[in-house]
């Protein structure tokens, strides 16, 4: 009887102490994420800024500024950052981790030469104050998937097809350009990608596998990354629609 109890310990213990190192091994894990979605977003802001400056002087677009804003060379800025997300995405299996990682920086400057742009409508002040909303409300609604015990798996479902419904109303009104439908698609946009960004969250923790090798690890987190990066832009770049002052 006795040497049954000590086997019941030594189990308990053994299991406490591999669910501590599964924990750790998360925490570390998706702390990795987030230092890479957040390492992705500052050379997305630095490569917008700066490119903003060399393309406005005084009030006037430069030759640069033309050359990228004014001239049939925008459509390349603007789809680059779709081409390299689909490269991404269909490659990361094939690429080594330092590989993949130079592609995420990649992106993130060729997103940041794209949102350039958003500095010749917007005032540089409510830029900075949309982007500290959207760092407050997205850093709520992660910790929101990270934490809760619901499945969000059937509310992902839904936001990807309403995704795919925004995609197509936004393709419209380009030829359209009507005002309300732009609100409409900016108010829908902001409540699909906060709903993304804690079933996105809830994605990316439950892909952690303990038994992964470092490779392996290292592409979730590069894919998870990315994942959360697209989620802030874009809940970004609605919320400007409502909170962002336009340049006179």
């Amino acid at each position: 009887m006795a040497d049954f109890n000590n086997y019941q310990n030594r189990a308990a213990q053994t299991g406490a102490q591999s669910g501590a190192m599964i924990d750790e091994g998360l925490r570390a894990y998706m702390l990795k994420v987030y230092n890479l979605m957040a390492l992705g977003l500052a050379i997305t802001g630095i490569a917008a800024f700066a490119t903003w400056q060399m393309a406005v002087a005084d009030g006037q677009l430069t030759p640069l500024g033309q050359l990228l804003f004014a001239s049939p060379l925008r459509w390349v800025v603007m789809l680059s950052p779709l081409a390299v997300v689909f490269f991404l995405s269909f490659r990361i299996n094939k690429m080594s981790v330092s590989a993949a990682q130079a592609t995420f920086w990649g992106y993130a400057a060729l997103m940041g030469l794209s949102l350039s742009s958003i500095f010749l409508v917007f005032t540089g002040q409510s830029i900075v104050q949309t982007f500290f909303v959207t760092a407050a409300s997205f850093g709520a609604l992660s910790l929101y998937g990270y934490t809760t015990k619901r499945s969000l798996s059937a509310m992902g479902s839904f936001l990807i097809m309403g995704l795919f419904g925004l995609i197509i109303a936004s393709i419209v009104n380009i030829f359209l350009a009507s005002s309300a439908l732009g609100f409409a698609i900016s108010a829908i946009g902001v409540l699909i990608f906060a709903g993304l960004t804690a079933y996105d969250t809830q994605k990316i923790k439950e892909m952690y596998y303990d038994a992964d090798d470092a490779t392996v690890m290292g592409r979730k987190a590069i894919m998870g990354a990315l994942t959360l990066y697209l989620d802030f832009i874009n809940l970004f770049t609605f919320l400007l629609q409502f909170m962002g002052n336009r340049n006179n």
